[in-house]
């Protein structure tokens, strides 16, 4: 077999109250739901404040309903949380699923008549690109759209990204040492056999890539030495910092991590020259059939304004005008981050279809139950 085989989480935190704000409210709503085929010089960025936002999306109904991609329903407590304290008049339905679940229920919803989400903020980045095509997005640009990085929106609005998220490896600082390891490389070091735990790079396609980054660069013999580390396998890109942090295993791979954490037991690590690791930005749309529109116009504005990317947990934003950390460059900026890459990545459903299966040659077949549960056909509702 070849060297070089064919390749292609996080999650943050109206118009006016009078009847004529509402109703500018609608024509401004109107305009944005023009069809995808439509001139995009039709679609203005977002000028209502949020507290406009807020008020017209009360008036709307004042609800909304979110589909997270991401490991355990745990990860939207900080959403949640933040939402209801900004945001306590508009009850907030969070449901977190495996992306790869989320898209096609979401699919099987529109077919049936039978949507739940308001908002999709998925890791699925070539499902938007394919509602986009097939009108079932509403071009919307909210506030700061003009700012967020151009590999993270679309241009006509029909999707933009709310969050940086990325994938590498982690160590338990005491239980590493002196010889922690440094690049991915290290990962195959003896010293590591057995003490080694990883998301299933055959069930996520985000550790799928990261994954495919590291044969591209060491090889299948990579591959190959890193099987023979018997590393402990997951469902969930959560479980690899689970078992850092219980102590469990020393090393996690596949999993997220932030690049300014003051933790003294666990680092996660961001490799050096070309040693890789791989970010994106999580993006997220409104579906043209949504309940409540405005609600999820609200949304968009609140989680790309500067507050919450400032809050950002990683040091990172998609926002061009916005640093959460200034000793940390912009994601971009990283060349072995291949931002570029996983957008094409995900575009080549075959292609990362036949390195999941080869991948399963090496790691064996995914087992056990999804991490977030079996939510059904219409979590949410």
């Amino acid at each position: 077999m070849p060297r070089n085989f064919s390749r292609r989480r996080l999650l943050t935190t109206g118009a006016g109250v009078a009847l004529g704000g509402a109703a500018a409210a609608v024509a401004t709503d109107a305009q944005a739901a023009t069809p995808a085929s439509a001139s995009l010089t039709g679609v203005r960025e977002e000028t209502r404040s949020i507290d406009e936002l807020y008020e017209a999306a009360i008036a709307e109904g004042g609800k909304l309903v979110l589909y997270q991609g991401g490991d355990v329903d745990g990860q939207a407590a900080g959403v949640r949380a933040a939402w209801a304290a900004r945001f306590p008049k508009i009850p907030l339905t969070v449901a977190v699923d495996y992306s790869k679940y989320h898209d096609v229920r979401v699919d099987n919803q529109l077919a049936t008549d039978t949507l739940v989400p308001d908002v999709v903020q998925l890791q699925t980045l070539q499902d938007f690109t394919r509602w986009k095509q097939e009108g079932k997005l509403l071009r919307y640009k909210p506030a700061g759209f003009s700012k967020v990085h151009k590999g993270f929106k679309d241009p006509g609005g029909a999707w933009t990204a709310l969050m940086v998220i990325a994938f590498s490896f982690m160590y338990d600082i005491q239980a590493a040492g002196a010889n922690a390891p440094r690049t991915p490389l290290d990962l195959i070091d003896e010293r590591w056999k057995g003490a080694i735990a990883s998301s299933y790079p055959n069930d996520d396609d985000a550790v799928l890539y990261l994954y495919s980054l590291y044969q591209q660069k060491y090889g299948w013999e990579w591959v190959a030495k890193f099987a023979a580390q018997q590393p402990q396998f997951g469902r969930g890109t959560n479980t690899p910092g689970d078992a850092v942090n219980g102590k469990k295993k020393a090393i996690g791979v596949g999993g997220s991590g932030s690049t300014v954490s003051t933790s003294t037991t666990v680092k996660w690590v961001v490799p050096t020259g070309d040693h890789p690791f791989m970010a994106w930005g999580q993006r997220a749309a409104i579906l043209r059939k949504a309940a409540n529109p405005t609600a999820a116009k609200l949304y968009l504005n609140w989680v790309l304004s500067k507050e919450r990317q400032l809050a950002s947990f990683n040091g990172w934003s998609v926002r061009t005008d916005v640093t959460p950390n200034a000793s940390l460059k912009p994601v971009w900026e990283f060349p072995n981050a291949h931002v570029d890459g996983f957008p094409r990545f995900m575009e080549d459903r075959a292609g990362a279809e036949r390195l999941r299966q080869t991948f399963s040659l090496y790691f064996g077949e995914v087992k056990g139950d999804p991490s977030p549960g079996w939510l059904g056909l219409h979590p949410g509702s």
